[in-house]
């Protein structure tokens, strides 16, 4: 009988892994059919960042789903997810970013923040 008393708890976790790993699946399933979907479409009829835009929304429609049910936030996948969707607005607008030189700023950033984090 005590481990029924415990099964509260563990079947809390267990809800929040499966959730967590439902969404994970489901975020690669859309990305699957977003992208295989582009590409049945011809090039010249698909606007410049229109990937990045998709991969963007589907980062963040994600991670506010997970919210709503209390799960916690990923701000590494939000912080893409904005990026990821506004490199691709500003391709479909004609702006031209240098994604890679920044993204790479950015993770060197990250990096050494981490490492100043764990120090104080």
């Amino acid at each position: 009988m005590p481990e029924k008393e415990n099964a509260p708890d563990n079947s809390q976790e267990t809800e929040e892994n499966i959730l967590t790993k439902r969404l994970e699946t489901l975020g690669w399933a859309l990305f699957l059919i977003m992208t295989g979907g582009l590409f049945l479409i011809p090039s010249h009829l698909v606007s410049p960042g229109t990937w990045l835009i998709g991969v963007g929304l589907i980062m963040l429609g994600l991670n506010a789903y997970g919210y709503s049910k209390g799960l916690k936030v990923n701000n590494f996948t939000i912080l893409l997810g904005v990026l990821a969707c506004g490199f691709g607005l500003g391709s479909f607008f004609g702006v031209d970013f240098p994604i890679i030189p920044l993204l790479l700023i950015f993770l060197g950033a990250k990096i050494i923040y981490s490492v100043y984090k764990k120090q104080s």
